[in-house]
């Protein structure tokens, strides 16, 4: 089973929804994501927000159309949208896929880069995903993952999310390495490109945040 989640984030920055419409997914909205799915022509099957982004007039269309809601009160320690990957975790969901969640305010984009390292810190076999129009963005722990040449995403980034990532190896990109220390801060596998259909990174120790991007 997969989720999607999408937050209020500006709506130039969101992706052709149909192309994520795909069987044994559950949509979810988070504050006035709600409308935007709604405006997409998708109907989610939960809504979980304070819902302080919105006007009278929309939350009644949200109450109007949306049957499982479940709001907070604006006076809280965790941000809309981890409290809805909280429970989507819950859900044993697969791949949790963000949208709408760049771009905007730096704060929400730092604080749901972040959440993309619950399944890892919580040793959850669930891996989380933020899509926009421009990049793909998730984390992986330490072993040997596999990686597929998108066109669409012709760049890839690898940065360090922890202290260090140890003995990271690139095979099949334009700038392979082997073995090699990753520290926190370091810009040294930033915008690779992968020179066949299918490359693998590998590493020993730490967490990698890959990202994929066009220009």
């Amino acid at each position: 089973m997969n989720i999607h989640i999408m937050a209020g984030g500006p709506p130039e920055f969101v992706p052709d929804l149909r192309a994520y419409k795909q069987e044994n997914t559950i949509w979810v909205g988070v504050d006035k994501g709600v409308l935007a799915l709604l405006d997409a022509g998708i109907e989610p099957q939960y809504a979980f927000g304070d819902f302080d982004s919105v006007t009278d007039e929309e939350w009644l269309k949200i109450e109007r159309q949306v049957t499982n809601l479940i709001r907070f009160k604006p006076e809280k320690d965790e941000t809309d949208m981890e409290l809805a990957i909280n429970w989507a975790l819950e859900q044993d969901a697969g791949t949790i896929r963000l949208f709408g969640a760049t771009g905007g305010r730096l704060d929400h984009l730092l604080a749901n880069i972040q959440l993309l390292l619950k399944p890892l810190l919580q040793n959850l076999d669930a891996e989380i995903e933020m899509i926009d129009n421009n990049n793909h963005i998730y984390v992986k722990g330490p072993g040997v993952h596999s990686i597929a040449k998108m066109p669409s995403r012709k760049y890839i980034s690898f940065v360090a999310v922890t202290p260090s990532v140890s003995a990271l190896t690139l095979k099949g990109f334009k700038y392979p390495l082997n073995g090699c220390n990753i520290p926190l801060g370091s810009t040294l596998c930033i915008s690779n490109e992968l020179i066949s259909d299918y490359g693998t990174f590998s590493f020993e120790e730490g967490i990698l945040l890959v990202v994929r991007s066009s220009d």
